[in-house]
């Protein structure tokens, strides 16, 4: 009898134990340690899915990853590790048999392409090259890959690209001189190299053979920088051909989005056929359906990079093309098709989710087959689909949706140990009378260790973009959950401008920074407040990055008494340098009407630079030196103003950062600070 007692109690005091660990808050440490789900391709038979896993590594201040594989047949099996290597393994992609796995790996000291068999034994090297490979597909019939690599345009062969990169490593001067634009990109300057798109055969011994440039008569990139992939280039069917995106260059680029569809032979043979030059505006992610007709993204008008991509198809044997979804108010991020190749399948933004949703390749109706949360990606198979899906809940793990049944199936939680010992806040969605009366969306968030009868500070979090959403996903920049964890009540704004709700919706923010999305903020923070009395409405803290770190310092001088405090992250603070400096400029010039030179009034009418003389709020201010989309400029800019006004404010600065803050050492200093200058004015 006394055993039994004795037992209970161990029991009810392991239990109390459980309690307390999983009581505790989200942190940024845990942040930092996630492991990060991506890349999910489902075998040709259908019976495994292979899937990408980062890892940090605190020690080397780095993410690793490596390959991990899981059986569909079997009900709750148990991810096995492919690779474990201390370089990356990335990017899985099958054999046509479903025997092997073709990867990226960095082990043998640059990127290159090799193949690992489920039979067993050690991975092999297939290409050998000597420049990096910086994405691959496999042929439909295995015997053969392409593969993206970065050469100069007057090289014959890849030994004298490299050879020309490792005389310049040489040379003592090291001045550049350039001709035209782009002279730098998101966060590289332009070494003169172009991303060209290579074929190669697979031998019999599984090496890869001499490499064959179908893209290099083209001057553009192939796939796109600074964050192009193997989505932009497919084979068809019988893998006799590829169809790839690019934009010519010349001397437009900066100020261009026309990206075209190309077809060349896949052996190399004849050159590159426009396949969409009646389009001056976006055109790519081409997939091929069962019957071989072609279908793509598009979008409509050249310059707006967030005009909306719709569906065209292209008739295999007449070239006629035809919008397959004009009638569909959604723009679509990520284009594929299903297993058998009849259907289509699509995600897009929707009502503060980004759904997935399956297209009738001849009607073009849209039926939503994921409708909650943010699926990230998604890879079809003989026996459905397996997608990666993440919330304000959680990171990404994978789920499994059948053909028949439609019930999804989760597959992963890859972070189940660390996530179950820690208690993660709860979110609501709410809606509002924005600008205009017109509805808008938002989300709040408790903090963690919420009590009703209690009122909380908030973390007013405004996205950027602007023509992103704000909405049901997982973000490791601004990532809700960590302020939560530390107190703050949370609250953001899908403000006009943000996808997921028209396309009228969104294109209201062009030529209007500061007006409809201000007013949205200004409602929706008192919508959120008045419907939340665990919202402390006096106490509060304003922080955005990018367009929401403009809207910062427009908030500064336009919205001066509202907030507590402000954090500023790469924001725009003057019109006209931002003009003058950043890259992509039709992102500039679409926004304000033109280039500067021509409409400056409409440049000048929102920038903050103008309304200094109103700022008044303490302001941390946060930027990276390798930020060349909001030159760093901007941030140092903002930081003077602050100081020449006599406004509390800090200057957080990262050398080796761009427009994101990337090395886990760095986030957890950002987050450190961020939430250190929140608590110093919200928790006096």
């Amino acid at each position: 009898m006394q055993r039994i007692v004795v037992s209970i109690v161990a029991l009810v005091l392991m239990a109390v134990t459980a309690k307390s660990q999983a009581a505790q808050p989200f942190t940024i440490q845990d942040l930092v340690r996630i492991k990060r789900l991506s890349d999910p391709q489902v075998s040709p038979n259908g019976q495994f899915v292979a899937y990408t896993l980062r890892e940090t590594d605190i020690d080397a201040n780095k993410g690793r990853t490596d390959l991990w594989l899981l059986d569909l047949n079997q009900a709750n099996a148990t991810p096995r590790r492919l690779t474990q290597h201390a370089s990356n393994d990335s990017n899985p992609r099958w054999s046509r048999d479903g025997r092997d796995i073709y990867f990226l790996s960095t082990r043998s000291g640059s990127s290159q392409v090799w193949r690992l068999s489920l039979d067993g034994g050690e991975a092999m090297q297939v290409t050998d090259y000597p420049l990096e490979v910086g994405s691959m597909k496999v042929a439909p019939r295995g015997d053969r890959l392409a593969v993206s690599m970065e050469v100069f345009a007057a090289c014959a062969d890849l030994k004298c690209t490299a050879d020309k990169q490792a005389a310049r490593k040489k040379e003592k001067a090291s001045g550049q001189v350039y001709d035209k634009l782009f002279i730098r990109h998101w966060d590289t300057w332009t070494d003169g190299t172009r991303s060209n798109l290579f074929t190669t055969v697979i031998g019999a011994d599984g090496k890869a053979g001499t490499p064959v440039n179908v893209s290099g008569s083209l001057d553009g990139d192939v796939p796109s920088k600074p964050d192009g992939g193997d989505e932009t280039y497919e084979f068809s069917p019988d893998g006799k051909r590829l169809v790839f995106s690019l934009r010519v260059a010349g001397r437009t680029e900066p100020w261009s989005t026309n990206f075209d569809l190309f077809d060349v032979g896949a052996d190399g043979s004849g050159k590159p056929v426009n396949l969409t030059a009646d389009n001056q505006a976006w055109d790519t992610q081409p997939v091929f359906l069962a019957n071989g007709d072609l279908a793509y993204l598009a979008m409509d008008r050249p310059t707006f990079e967030a005009d909306r991509f719709h569906i065209v198809v292209r008739d295999a044997k007449s070239g006629k093309q035809r919008a397959l979804t004009q009638a569909w108010d959604r723009t679509v991020a990520r284009l594929g098709v299903t297993a058998d190749g009849k259907q289509l399948l699509a995600t897009a933004d929707d009502i503060g989710q980004q759904a997935l949703f399956s297209v009738n390749p001849t009607t073009g109706a849209a039926t939503v087959l994921v409708q909650t949360g943010t699926v990230t990606e998604y890879s079809a198979g003989p026996k459905g689909v397996v997608y990666a899906l993440a919330s304000l809940g959680g990171p990404a793990d994978l789920y499994s949706l059948g053909t028949r049944d439609r019930a999804p199936r989760r597959l992963t939680s890859v972070n189940a140990e660390l996530l179950g010992e820690r208690t993660m806040s709860n979110y609501e969605q709410f809606s509002f009378a924005g600008w205009n009366d017109e509805k808008v969306y938002g989300y709040v968030m408790k903090p963690y260790g919420y009590e009703p009868d209690k009122s909380y500070p908030i973390a007013f979090i405004v996205h950027g973009g602007p023509q992103v959403s704000f909405g049901n996903g997982w973000s490791y920049r601004w990532n809700p959950q960590t302020f939560a964890g530390h107190g703050y009540a949370v609250v953001f704004i899908d403000f006009h401008g943000s996808p997921g709700y028209g396309q009228k919706f969104t294109d209201s923010i062009s030529g209007d920074w500061g007006g409809k999305p201000l007013v949205d903020l200004q409602k929706g923070l008192a919508a959120a407040v008045a419907k939340y009395s665990w919202l402390d409405g006096n106490n509060a803290c304003s922080l955005g990055a990018s367009y929401g770190g403009f809207m910062q310092n427009w908030i500064a001088g336009n919205w001066p008494d509202r907030f507590k405090c402000i954090v500023n992250h790469d924001g725009i603070f003057d019109a006209r340098s931002m003009y003058y400096t950043t890259e992509e400029l039709w992102f500039d010039e679409w926004e304000h009407g033109g280039p500067y030179f021509e409409n400056p009034a409409a440049f000048e009418k929102f920038s903050p630079a103008n309304f200094v003389k109103n700022w008044q709020t303490p302001m941390l201010v946060i930027h990276g030196q390798l930020d060349y989309r909001v030159p760093d400029g901007q941030g140092i800019s903002t930081f003077t103003a602050l100081q020449r006004r006599g406004v509390e404010s800090k200057l957080l600065y990262f050398p080796d950062e761009n427009h994101w803050v990337l090395k886990p050492a760095n986030s957890a200093l950002w987050y450190d600070t961020v939430l250190g200058w929140l608590d110093a004015h919200l928790k006096k």
